[in-house]
């Protein structure tokens, strides 16, 4: 056959033979078994990357955790190992940037000013803290006062009015003119052409209503009332009562307009003289010198007004009762018949009281009776009907709680207690 021939032939179609298989049944079984075993393979090693990145996300934030609370200790370790701050007191800025300065030891220092602090602020009397061994002034502290007189300002205005207090018309009238008019209506005496009273000295036999009618006027004027019973002025070290005084006003400008009251001024305000050797008296008396200064330094609009009061006015040094420092000296006496009624109707307003009840006849058998031994009587008069399981008051009530008084009044070492009632 020639070339061409065969040539021929390759190209011609070939006949079906049947091919072997290239992979068995078996062997395709066991490459499903394996694909399926490398796929949960797989998946298994997925789901470990993923925990784990979660574990390392856990460690990272677990690790700045640790970075923050290392630098908060390091923080505080350096605070601990810095050497505290003087206080000190501003005595007087200087043009050339430099301020004088006082330490709590006592002596004084030419310093200069940190950058970072204010200069409005650096003013004469102002507290600051200056570095131990270089005195610079790093700081400006806020004003505070001392816990004492923070705890003296009443924090809501006292609920009294002229109205709950029976009598005294003459001296509600006073106390007006003196407290309430300068507060609220300082223009009047600008037209008038005179400075309002700068004080009020109130005097009189205890519980006839030197207190509550100094409630009243904080109450009607709406001002900052502060309270301060004078024997807390007195402290044991030299200056602090003193100190405590200058705090004291100052607080009150602060809150102005304000009322201070100063009950049992006598406690501070007894006259001086020269048998007084001892340190206490002479405490007293520093106490007293700073006090005559701060009445004396007053504006005159009467922003800040002042009332004592005081049972023994005899025994006040004369330096107080000087007119520019007590303007008004108001006496607080017995309540008459009359006021001792309307005292009566006041206490006995919510009471039920039976129609035997006379308030007049009571006033007149409480002679020599105060305001505060008059609402005894009325609260002894309930307390006599609730212990016999009633709720009105009688005339016979009234009888015996008016005996329980008067004994105790005249002879309070020798009265016997009631059974069943501790006093």
């Amino acid at each position: 056959m020639t070339d061409s021939a065969q040539d021929t032939g390759d190209l011609l179609p070939q006949q079906n033979v049947p091919l072997e298989p290239l992979i068995s049944s078996e062997e395709l079984a066991k490459l499903r078994k394996t694909n399926i075993s490398l796929e949960n393979r797989n998946y298994e090693l997925r789901e470990t990357v993923r925990q784990l990145r979660l574990q390392t996300a856990a460690a990272e934030s677990e690790r700045d955790q640790f970075r923050r609370e290392a630098r908060k200790y390091k923080t505080e370790l350096s605070q601990m190992k810095t050497p505290p701050l003087v206080i000190g007191s501003v005595e007087m800025p200087l043009d050339d940037g430099r301020v004088v300065v006082r330490s709590t030891t006592g002596p004084q220092f030419l310093s200069n000013v940190a950058e970072n602090v204010d200069r409005s602020l650096v003013v004469p009397g102002a507290q600051c803290a200056l570095h131990p061994q270089s005195f610079v002034l790093l700081e400006v502290l806020p004003r505070k006062y001392d816990s004492a007189v923070s705890a003296m300002e009443v924090d809501e205005a006292p609920d009294v009015v002229y109205e709950d207090i029976g009598g005294l018309s003459q001296q509600k009238n006073l106390l007006r003119e003196a407290i309430d008019l300068p507060l609220l209506k300082p223009q009047l005496f600008e037209k008038a052409g005179i400075e309002p009273p700068k004080g009020v000295l109130l005097y009189g036999p205890p519980g006839t209503g030197k207190t509550l009618l100094a409630k009243a006027a904080a109450h009607e004027t709406n001002a900052a009332f502060i309270r301060v019973v004078a024997s807390e002025l007195v402290q044991k070290y030299i200056g602090e009562g003193a100190r405590l005084v200058r705090e004291l006003f100052a607080l009150a400008r602060e809150k102005a307009p304000a009322i201070i009251f100063i009950d049992e001024i006598d406690a501070i305000g007894s006259s001086r003289s020269a048998d007084a050797y001892s340190a206490g008296d002479h405490e007293v008396s520093r106490t007293l010198m700073q006090l005559l200064a701060e009445l004396d330094g007053f504006n005159v609009r009467g922003n800040v007004k002042i009332i004592a009061a005081t049972n023994r006015i005899d025994v006040l040094d004369k330096a107080l009762l000087r007119p520019g420092r007590f303007d008004r000296i108001i006496e607080f006496p017995l309540p008459n018949a009359e006021e001792r009624e309307t005292i009566l109707s006041i206490h006995t307003k919510k009471m039920h009281l039976a129609k035997d009840v006379d308030l007049a006849a009571l006033a007149e058998e409480t002679d020599g009776f105060n305001g505060a031994e008059l609402k005894a009587v009325t609260v002894e008069a309930g307390m006599q009907a609730i212990r016999r399981n009633r709720s009105t008051v009688r005339k016979t009530d009234f009888a015996d709680a008016l005996q329980a008084v008067r004994r105790g009044r005249e002879q309070p070492e020798a009265r016997e207690l009631p059974p069943g009632m501790y006093l």
